[in-house]
Parts: structure tokens; C-alpha cells; sequence
């Protein structure tokens, strides 16, 4: 069996940073399936970026469930009142919203 076929045990590493002055988010390493559940729990303590904008370009690899995680943060936004907009979503996750018919849910 194929190493892609057999999950690793342990979740690949990603998560959302805050810049020092709070004013955007950077999102780097993998988010799927296997780190959604841990990636959204850890943004619940951060404080919203203060300009709304969450930073994907160096999102390396995303799944479906990184679709359900952004969602998530834009309820999130919503509840807060708060804009929240991605920049630079990878071209296979905006082919995946694209696909689903979701695309315009990540729209600011």
C-alpha cells in the first residue's frame, strides 16, 4: 500500500498566526482534514485580525475541510461583526469552492 493511502498518525502541522500588530492573519502549513478540528479550535483564542485580512499564500496543501474551516471564521467574523477576507486562496481550494458552488461565500 502507497504511503498516500496510509494517514500519518500524527496531524500535519498548520495553524493561523496573527502579525505582531494584530492587524492580519497568516495561514502556513497543510490544513485538512487530518488538523481542521485542531487549527479551528486554535483560532477560537485568537482576537480576529483587526483589518479583516487572513493571508493564505503559504496554505501548502488544503482539502475540503479547509473550505469548512474558513467558513467557520467568516460566521465567526459575522457573529463579532467583523469583515473577514481571504487573500491569496490556492488556486485548488478556490477550484474546490468553484466546484461546490460556494465560491461566493468567501467573497468579503
Amino acid at each position: 500500500m502507497s504511503r498516500a493511502a496510509v494517514p500519518d498518525s500524527s496531524p500535519p502541522a498548520g495553524g493561523f498566526a496573527a502579525s505582531d500588530d494584530g492587524d492580519r492573519w497568516v495561514y502556513a502549513g497543510e490544513l485538512t482534514f487530518y488538523n481542521v478540528s485542531r487549527v479551528v479550535d486554535a483560532a477560537r483564542e485568537l482576537p480576529l485580525p483587526a483589518s479583516g485580512r487572513v493571508d493564505l499564500a503559504a496554505l501548502d496543501h488544503a482539502d475540503s475541510s479547509a473550505l469548512a474551516a474558513l467558513f467557520a471564521l467568516k460566521r465567526r467574523a459575522r457573529a463579532e461583526h467583523k469583515r473577514l477576507v481571504f487573500e491569496h486562496l490556492p488556486p485548488g481550494l478556490a477550484s474546490l469552492a468553484t466546484v461546490y458552488g460556494v465560491d461566493s461565500l468567501l467573497d468579503g
